[in-house]
């Protein structure tokens, strides 16, 4: 039982990290169908940023904050620079451009850091309290869930309770329409890839300082993960992809725990398997699938 409360807790705070980079991945399929195979690099170039500024100005929170606000502008960039008129583009090409960008950005990122793995500080402690025998979590564990739980939230109330966030979501289901009402739809588009760079850049800094260290390719297991809780949860639900990302965590967690870290690979291709069988558009989206 003790085991089973740890890999549940465990299994959260990945899960965590999983659901915002699947949440960062759908904000961009909802509104240009692009599935950004660089999200993983644009979020560890983010991890550079931090730790540069934290090295420059003695504060773990400036980087933090620098972290965030690079993710936002990389986000805005890559979709001026290398997205543009992607709803337009063959599904080839976006996926061309997209790989293309993860090998540019990780190069650049070796080029100018090194490839060698370099700590990174967390947040909080990592070590976890316990009850009795049972470790159960650490302050880094309740940062890592609280920090994805207020960031989903203010995106859900961006995008159900402001005036923006209305035209961004029509700009997504139907931009042709939104344009003819007066509708900005490039800007909204660009606002979109920007919310999904921050919490690509979230992600990062949440998991990288829980042993993964810092290199160019850091976070491409971990894209892999995430990219895997957007299809469970469903590509075209936001809330979907936050459930699949957890679930994600939690049934690698207890694979990990309970048959052993060497079948986790395998543990996440046999879900996204199961799930595209019994249900290929995802737990949350529902029998029809939006066309553009």
């Amino acid at each position: 039982m003790s085991r089973f409360i740890f890999l549940t807790f465990n299994g959260l705070s990945f899960g965590a990290v999983y659901a915002a980079l699947a949440l960062a991945l759908v904000l961009i399929w909802r509104t240009t169908r692009v599935l950004n195979f660089a999200q993983g690099a644009m979020a560890v170039a983010t991890a550079y940023v931090a730790l540069s500024v934290s090295d420059w100005t003695g504060s773990y929170w400036i980087g933090f904050g620098a972290a965030l606000a690079a993710g936002f502008v990389l986000g805005a960039v890559v979709e001026r620079v290398a997205f543009r008129g992607a709803d337009r583009m063959p599904p080839l090409n976006t996926i061309v451009i997209g790989v293309g960008l993860l090998i540019l950005i990780e190069a650049v990122m070796g080029m100018l850091y090194g490839s060698a793995n370099r700590g990174f500080p967390a947040a909080y402690s990592t070590r976890a309290y316990s009850v009795g025998s049972t470790a159960l979590f650490s302050k880094q564990d309740v940062f890592t869930v609280g920090s994805v739980l207020v960031l989903m939230l203010v995106i859900a109330v961006l995008l159900t309770r402001t005036p923006q966030g209305l035209r961004m979501r029509a700009a997504a289901f139907a931009p042709e329409v939104a344009r003819l009402l007066g509708v900005r739809v490039g800007r909204l588009l660009t606002l979109g890839w920007a919310l999904s760079g921050l919490v690509g850049a979230l992600a990062a800094m949440l998991v990288i300082p829980t042993g993964l260290g810092l290199f160019p390719q850091a976070m491409d297991g971990v894209f892999i993960l995430g990219f895997t809780g957007a299809v469970v949860g469903g590509l075209e639900s936001p809330v979907g992809a936050v459930v699949g990302g957890v679930l994600t965590g939690l049934a690698l967690s207890y694979a990990s725990g309970y048959i052993g870290s060497d079948i986790t690979p395998l543990a996440a291709l046999v879900l996204l398997v199961v799930v595209l069988l019994l249900r290929p558009t995802g737990l949350f989206s529902g029998s029809q699938v939006r066309r553009v």
